[in-house]
């Protein structure tokens, strides 16, 4: 167990890694922006909890992310922008996992995964002293270390390889082969990745696009991308898919999930459906976890060693 940070050496390397991060989207010409935490509506997603706060006889959800009202900006003409944003989701509490946390979120209109690449790259030096990103996709990363094709894997597959790597579904949960997905990524491809210096993980299978656009030369593929330094995962985005229409119809999904989960499906965000229009440009949206980043750079195990205040004794 690593030891204890001493608290203004901890708040020393907080500010420095911020500021050197903000320094990178000042130069590329990116704005730096401030959205509500407490909003009217939340982007539904199957597998994050939101927070409902009852203010003056008022529904509002305290913002997983704050996806929803950038891409609201975005709509009306903001361009490139970011954000250190305090999120809340229920039920998460681990080393790298608390009810609030910060998330550090972008959107750069008419960009691209090799885009992306090379900001993740840019940002990973500034914050861990990296230099260079390595990427793979979904199919040889699964195929190499959970010994599954996730492009071709029918149910029985997933369940095959799950028994092979000594994986199990938790209690409850209904089996799918997304289930399977996600519990491989998590406890069998995630940890191999990134031990060199950071990787991307890229094009993955449609059923886990989540809000990014299909691959036009083969839908079969969502041009999406996790990024993983030492096994850990600190970034996620996409090339985002501008339509209103398939936007709906993700967001009924992730409902659907939920009410096979045993959980409440969540109302449609109708603000951020109607900014889906003709005005929402197309380009990557990411968000890299803030506190596992100065986790990382610290040499820590947990990220309470790098925050002043955890849910535990805020």
């Amino acid at each position: 167990m690593s030891r204890p940070i001493p608290i203004r050496q901890m708040l020393e390397l907080r500010a420095a890694v911020r500021s050197r991060l903000r320094g990178v989207f000042d130069g590329l010409g990116f704005i730096e922006v401030d959205t509500p935490v407490l909003s009217a509506e939340v982007l539904p997603e199957a597998q994050i909890e939101p927070i409902l706060v009852e203010l003056d006889g008022r529904s509002r959800y305290l913002q997983t992310s704050p996806e929803a009202l950038m891409k609201r900006l975005l709509a009306t003409g903001s361009g490139s922008i970011y954000q250190f944003a305090r999120s809340f989701r229920a039920g998460e509490r681990g080393d790298r996992h608390d009810v609030e946390f910060v998330l550090l979120e972008w959107y750069a209109p008419g960009t691209g995964l090799d885009d992306a690449a090379v900001l993740l790259d840019r940002l990973c030096q500034a914050g861990l002293g990296t230099r260079g990103i390595d990427r793979i996709g979904c199919r040889e990363a699964f195929l190499q270390f959970a010994g599954v094709d996730p492009f071709a894997a029918r149910l029985d597959d997933w369940r095959a390889a799950g028994g092979r790597q000594g994986v199990r579904p938790p209690e409850g949960c209904s089996d799918s082969a997304e289930l399977w997905f996600e519990l491989l990524l998590g406890e069998r491809v995630a940890p191999r990745l990134g031990h060199e210096r950071p990787c991307m993980l890229e094009a993955w299978p449609a059923a886990q696009a989540a809000f990014a656009r299909l691959d036009p030369a083969d839908p079969r593929i969502a041009r999406r991308f996790e990024l993983f330094f030492g096994g850990v995962e600190l970034a996620n985005g996409w090339e985002e898919e501008p339509s209103r229409e398939v936007l709906c119809e993700r967001i009924e999904a992730a409902n659907r999930v939920r009410l096979a989960d045993g959980r409440t499906s969540l109302p449609l965000p109708l603000r951020l459906i109607e900014a889906h229009g003709d005005s929402m440009p197309e380009g990557v949206g990411a968000a890299l976890g803030f506190d596992r980043l100065v986790m990382l750079a610290a040499g820590a195990s947990s990220i309470d060693a790098v925050r002043g205040f955890s849910s535990r004794d805020s």
